[in-house]
């Protein structure tokens, strides 16, 4: 039985798919193996040393600190794609808030409140002066191609929109679900150049920090229109607000408040809601807890954020599992390990992913702690199981 910390509130279903797997899962769960989380800060949490993996409902990662869990070999996952929904249909409502002043209207006909029978005149003056172009025809820019910056493209192709898209690192499994309508920029200056809206779409690391900055407003049209559920840190805020008293964007709409973008004209900023849906939540809840069972029984990673993702259909008795550094004759010593026993090699697999790697062996026989501990000694070894 594999014992599993909740750090949030977490759905009952993912739990579910736990606890009828005989899982003890709870906050108060002590020594876990692994933690399900959603937006709990790990950044100061002392991790305990049983601690094999970190199940985030959700997509981001930010609250979690991943290079020092890949040090210490513990796995974290994500769930790309399990709240695309939801956030595809904020998105689309952020655009045509971006367009047509929604909440200024709104504001208005709630002023005329007491007005009684002069309210249907008074509407009926006022309106134009919240007025704004339609999607149709327009050029969406959208940055980013993952799981929801595809659906996002292809949706605004139903609206009639020019869609042009930009991704440098595209996955496969992106392109497969792109319409072959979708224009694909060669740099991001030329979709800047292009866009007379703006979805931003992309993860947040070293490379994309303010990829949206001083220099790239300039290239934009004079007031186009930019929203953003991905990240608050890839837009420079100091910059959109200079962008928005100047004109260069015309509106800005984020799912992330802060003290200077509140404070700037012509911005809708929501409280971080692209994803709190129950069928979202629902769908995050399920999969971390999925990967995480998977994990745990038999070693296979599926959408790490820090490790390869590797699977392997279980052979053998009984299965080696190790976290190693990218280094040469890793695989040679740990099979070397396995050979001077005479153990039999049923099946392997290893994936590295830039400095880390992760390897799969399965035995013919079963094998003691003594070959785990053998290999666990070993130089640039981080984590050993035997399953």
């Amino acid at each position: 039985m594999f014992k599993i910390k909740t750090m949030n509130a977490i759905s009952e279903c993912g739990l579910d798919v736990l606890k009828k797997r005989g899982c003890e899962v709870g906050p108060d769960t002590e020594a876990p193996q692994a933690l399900l989380i959603r937006s709990a800060d790990m950044h100061s949490y002392e991790m305990n040393p049983e601690l094999l993996a970190i199940g985030r409902a959700g997509a981001g990662f930010n609250n979690i600190p991943i290079e020092d869990c890949a040090e210490n070999g513990i796995v974290v996952f994500n769930t790309p794609g399990a709240n695309a929904q939801a956030v595809k249909e904020l998105e689309l409502c952020t655009l045509v808030l971006s367009s047509r002043d929604v909440m200024g209207g709104v504001e208005f006909v709630k002023s005329l409140a007491g007005k009684g029978e002069e309210i249907p005149a008074l509407v009926e003056k006022g309106k134009n002066a919240f007025s704004g172009p339609e999607l149709m025809g327009k050029t969406l820019g959208v940055i980013g191609l993952g799981a929801i910056g595809a659906i996002v493209a292809n949706i605004a192709l139903e609206l009639d929109m020019t869609v042009i898209g930009y991704d440098p690192f595209m996955s496969v499994e992106a392109a497969w679900q792109l319409s072959k309508n979708v224009i694909r920029a060669e740099n991001l200056s030329d979709l800047l150049a292009e866009a007379d809206y703006i979805s931003v779409n992309a993860p947040y690391n070293k490379d994309t920090h303010h990829m949206l900055n001083a220099d790239t407003f300039a290239m934009m049209k004079d007031g186009v229109r930019i929203v953003n559920e991905s990240r608050a840190e890839l837009i420079d805020d100091e910059a959109m607000t200079e962008a928005l008293k100047s004109g260069k964007v015309a509106k800005y709409v984020t799912d992330f408040p802060n003290e200077t973008i509140l404070k700037a004209p012509n911005v809708i900023v929501m409280p971080h809601m692209g994803a709190v849906t129950p069928e979202s939540e629902e769908r995050c809840a399920v999969m971390a807890a999925n990967e995480l069972y998977d994990y745990l029984a038999n070693g296979n990673i599926r959408n790490s954020v820090n490790l390869p993702n590797v699977s392997l259909g279980r052979m053998g008795v009984c299965r080696l599992c190790v976290i190693h550094r990218n280094v040469p004759r890793m695989i040679t010593r740990i099979l070397d390990a396995i050979s001077e026993r005479n153990i039999n090699v049923e099946h392997m697999i290893n994936k590295p992913r830039e400095k880390y790697a992760y390897t799969i062996v399965d035995l013919g026989e079963a094998v003691g702690e003594d070959v785990a501990e053998s290999i666990r000694s070993m130089k640039d070894v981080l984590r050993v199981r035997i399953i």
